[in-house]
C-alpha cells in the first residue's frame, strides 16, 4: 500500500515538473517573439540648422541693483576711552557732525601746561632780546630761547589737532546702517565705529555691450522702474561711463538717481536708455531646443554623430531664441528627430 501512494507521488511530481517546463519554455519564446530586433548602425534621419550670431534690434534696457550714492565709515581717529555716542542705527545725520566723543581731558591738561610754558618763553624771549641790544646775553642764547619757544607753538598746535580728533565727525551726510560702538569702549585709530549711507541718492552699475556704449553720452537722461513700485517711472540720468570694457567687450554704466521716492539700496530695477540696441546675440531654433527652457539642451551634430549639450539661454526672438554659453557660432543642431536620439548615436541629415 505505501509502495502504490510513493509510486503516485512520483507520478504526479513528474507531471508537474513537466508542466512547469513547458510553460517557461513557451515565456522565453513568446517574449523573443514580442523583442523588437536591435538595429545597430542604422542612422536616424533628422534636419539641423547653425547656431548664428545675428544682430537682434530692440529697446536698450539693462538690469542692475541700486547702491548708494556714497558710502563711508565712521572712524576713530585717536585712541581713548569713549565718552559719547550721538548717533544710533537709522540716524540721519549731517557731514560734519560730532557723533561720538572720545576722553581728552588729558589733552586738555596738556594743552594748559604746554600755554603756560608759552607765556613764560615768551616773555623770556622778549626780555633776552632787550639784553642782547644793550651787549647783556649772547645771540647763542636768544636763539636757543626763540627755538624753545617755536617748538611750544607747534606742541600746542599738535594738542589742538588731537583735542579735534577726539571728536569723531560724520564723513558724509546720510543714514547711519551700522552701530559698532558703545560708551565706554576703549578705541583705537582706524577703529570703524559705525557706517554712513547717503540714502537720498542711489546709484546703479549695469553692462553696456560695445556696439551700443558709443552712442551713450555722460548726463544722459534715462528711465529707471522697479517691480516694487509697478508702473512709477524715476529720473535718472548716466553719471560715468567706463573707458576701458572688460573681457567680453561690456562697458560699465552708472546711472544716478537723485530723487530715490522710497527706493532702498539693494532694490532690483530696470533702466530704459530710450534708444534701440543693436547688439549681436548667438540664436538657434525654438525647435532645437529639448526638454524646458529651465532645462534646456540641444543635440549637436558632429561628424554624423549627434551628441546632447546643456546651453544656458537668454531672451527670446520670435521663433529664436539666445544662447548664452552651451554652443559656439557654426556648430550645428538638430531641429527634428531628436526624440529618437540618444548620446552618440548615428544621424542622417534630410532637408
Amino acid at each position: 500500500m505505501k509502495k502504490t501512494t510513493l509510486l503516485v507521488f512520483a507520478a504526479a511530481l513528474a507531471i508537474v515538473s513537466l508542466i512547469g517546463f513547458r510553460l517557461a519554455s513557451n515565456k522565453k519564446k513568446i517574449d523573443e517573439s514580442n523583442q523588437q530586433p536591435v538595429q545597430t548602425g542604422l542612422a536616424i534621419p533628422v534636419t539641423v540648422a547653425r547656431a548664428e550670431e545675428g544682430e537682434v534690434s530692440q529697446q536698450l534696457i539693462k538690469t542692475g541693483n541700486l547702491i548708494p550714492f556714497k558710502e563711508a565709515d565712521i572712524t576713530a581717529t585717536t585712541a581713548g576711552r569713549v565718552t559719547g555716542v550721538r548717533f544710533d542705527l537709522g540716524t540721519n545725520v549731517q557731514q560734519g557732525a560730532t557723533l561720538v566723543q572720545v576722553d581728552n581731558r588729558q589733552k586738555e591738561l596738556s594743552l594748559e601746561a604746554t600755554q603756560l610754558t608759552i607765556e613764560k618763553l615768551k616773555k623770556d624771549l622778549a626780555r633776552y632780546n632787550t639784553l642782547l641790544a644793550g651787549n647783556a646775553t649772547t645771540e647763542v642764547q636768544v636763539n636757543e630761547l626763540k627755538y624753545n619757544y617755536e617748538n611750544a607753538l607747534n606742541q600746542a598746535e599738535q594738542i589742538r589737532k588731537q583735542l579735534q580728533d577726539a571728536s569723531v565727525k560724520a564723513p558724509i551726510s546720510g543714514q547711519v546702517v551700522k552701530k559698532t560702538i558703545e560708551v565706554g569702549e576703549y578705541v583705537n585709530p582706524g577703529t570703524v565705529l559705525g557706517t554712513v549711507l547717503d540714502v537720498n541718492r542711489l546709484k546703479v552699475e549695469v553692462l553696456v555691450n560695445e556696439s551700443d556704449v558709443y552712442r551713450l553720452r555722460s548726463g544722459q537722461a534715462v528711465r529707471v522702474m522697479a517691480d516694487v513700485f509697478p508702473g512709477k517711472v524715476f529720473s535718472g540720468r548716466v553719471s560715468y561711463i567706463a573707458p576701458q570694457g572688460t573681457a567680453e567687450h561690456n562697458y560699465p554704466v552708472e546711472i544716478s538717481i537723485a530723487n530715490a521716492g522710497g527706493l532702498k539700496a539693494g532694490t532690483f530695477v530696470n533702466v530704459d536708455f530710450a534708444q534701440t540696441s543693436r547688439e549681436k546675440a548667438l540664436q538657434i531654433p525654438r525647435t532645437a531646443l529639448v526638454e524646458s527652457v529651465k532645462r534646456p539642451y540641444v543635440y549637436t551634430v558632429s561628424g554624423n554623430v549627434v551628441h546632447q549639450r546643456s546651453l544656458k539661454l537668454g531672451r527670446e526672438f520670435g521663433d529664436q531664441v539666445e544662447v548664452l554659453s552651451g554652443l559656439q557660432p557654426g556648430e550645428v543642431v538638430v531641429t527634428t528627430g531628436q526624440i529618437n536620439l540618444n548620446e552618440g548615436m548615428r544621424v542622417q541629415i534630410t532637408q
